[in-house]
């Protein structure tokens, strides 16, 4: 797929004594794109995120970032540079409002420790951003209700709204779909296919449905290694991933 290449792994390995999670994987993520990686429980998707994201280095393998290679970035550094990461568990706080999550997110992109006199709760942009990005992930009614008190699916909104607060270009998100029905699955795939205009996002999911008809491109990992990267129909006619993931009848 033609695009600005955002994000890029070079030949990713992490070893963790004899154990190696992943083996020598290269991603590249494009704005306007989403990028779904896919594989059985240990096939190494998650430590994928992690390492791009910064949570732990590498073992060997270089990852740029709007240009810049970042491979030994700190992930505070990385989200600051525009780098955003959703979790399989909720990371919200529960007991503050959905405004109030999405005011501490962008405050901790908008710092101005300087300004000690000022309130942090009413500090200029991070109330303006906490509402627009609450509104874009379809929030803006319950900006006053507590995050411990939404439905599944609205916490995970929330959760890519914090996201967004930070300003990032490059969106990594794991299982966002995870335990949603399928009228929250609708909501969040219109969402994804509304963010990727503006992002590169990389989606790792269990939803073999949702993924092949949110997914530009699909990258598939068994063991820690990549067996195979394309398109959906690319991907749904792999001899190696309909015998390794998919089935013999897909």
């Amino acid at each position: 797929m033609s695009g600005e290449i955002l994000l890029r792994g070079r030949a990713l390995t992490r070893r963790w004594g004899g154990l190696v999670a992943v083996n020598g994987v290269s991603v590249e993520l494009v704005r306007g794109a989403v990028h779904a990686v896919i594989g059985t429980n240990g096939a190494g998707k998650s430590t994928l995120i992690n390492l791009l994201s910064g949570e732990f280095p590498p073992s060997s393998g270089q990852i740029e970032l709007l240009g810049q290679d970042v491979t030994q970035w700190s992930q505070p550094r990385r989200a600051r540079a525009g780098l955003g990461r959703s979790y399989q568990r909720n990371t919200i706080y529960p007991s503050f409002t959905v405004q109030e999550n999405c005011r501490l997110s962008a405050q901790a992109r908008y710092q101005t420790p300087w300004a000690w006199w000022h309130d942090a709760q009413s500090r200029g942009p991070t109330q303006r951003i906490a509402r627009e990005v609450a509104q874009r992930v379809g929030l803006g009614e319950v900006l006053q209700r507590e995050a411990g008190l939404l439905s599944h699916g609205q916490k995970r909104q929330l959760e890519i709204a914090m996201c967004l607060a930070t300003a990032p270009k490059v969106l990594l998100l794991d299982e966002p779909l995870a335990g949603m029905g399928a009228e929250e699955t609708e909501r969040m795939l219109a969402l994804l296919d509304a963010l990727k205009k503006d992002h590169a996002i990389l989606l790792v999911e269990h939803d073999m449905d949702a993924v092949f008809r949110i997914a530009d491109r699909i990258t598939v990992m068994v063991n820690g290694s990549v067996i195979a990267t394309g398109t959906p129909d690319d991907i749904r006619t792999n001899a190696d991933v309909r015998e390794a993931y998919l089935g013999h009848d897909a």
